[in-house]
């Protein structure tokens, strides 16, 4: 039976607050800390466990149907698993249609109606998704993300450098290893002897430092 007592804006008003976080490099920052750094597991497996569980069902697809409502999915499908089933394998669950949702966003225009820090979200879950056509969806991230950049606040357009930089870095690692190797354990897939070497460092990019992100520093 198809959920429909879920609603896209309880969603977009939740990772999306009108807080004026945008408004400073410190702020919008923050924001970022908040949401890539697991700040936001305990609210969302209080208040949405529910609804990344329909979403991951299908029960909640029919929201791709409006530009706000594929946004919103696209929060339900990538980011609310990573904090419901953190270092499981359904964490990554989703994330080819994830993608897919991304991909089609692109392509009917939904992309160019959203504000920049909504936008990056596209570009988040096409460096998440793992598989063969990874690379080739990096040069789409990197072409969003000048134009998420070209939009940018003028207070906060110097952290353009920083998402470059860390696209860079994601990069760098699937052009090395095919796929993040962080991940490994979790999925009960063996390393190869450069990924045990890797995993050993620790120098993961999606456990850098924001405030290095936003900032470009500390790139290797």
């Amino acid at each position: 039976m198809m959920t429909t007592n879920y609603d896209p804006e309880s969603v977009l008003e939740f990772w999306f607050p009108d807080t004026g976080h945008w408004n400073s490099p410190e702020t919008h920052g923050a924001f970022w800390e908040e949401r890539m750094q697991g700040g936001m597991d305990a609210r969302i497996i209080d208040a949405f466990c529910d609804l990344t569980k329909a979403a991951a069902r299908g029960e909640l697809d029919h929201w791709a149907e409006t530009p706000r409502g594929r946004l919103a999915l696209l929060i339900a499908l990538d980011q609310f698993p990573r904090s419901l089933w953190r270092d499981t394998p359904a964490a990554f669950a989703q994330d080819i249609k994830a993608n897919c949702i991304v991909l089609e966003g692109v392509e009917n225009g939904d992309f160019d109606t959203y504000e920049p820090w909504e936008a990056a979200f596209f570009v988040v879950s096409l460096t998440h998704c793992e598989g063969p056509d990874h690379l080739e969806r990096f040069d789409l991230a990197e072409e969003l993300t000048e134009r998420i950049i070209a939009k940018l606040p003028d207070c906060i357009t110097e952290m353009g450098d920083g998402f470059r930089g860390q696209n860079a870095m994601v990069r760098a690692n699937i052009e090395r290893f095919g796929r993040h190797p962080h991940r490994n354990a979790v999925l009960g897939r063996p390393s190869t002897v450069d990924e045990e070497a890797y995993i050993t460092a620790g120098e993961f990019p999606h456990e850098r430092k924001v405030e290095d992100i936003v900032t470009g520093a500390g790139k290797t």
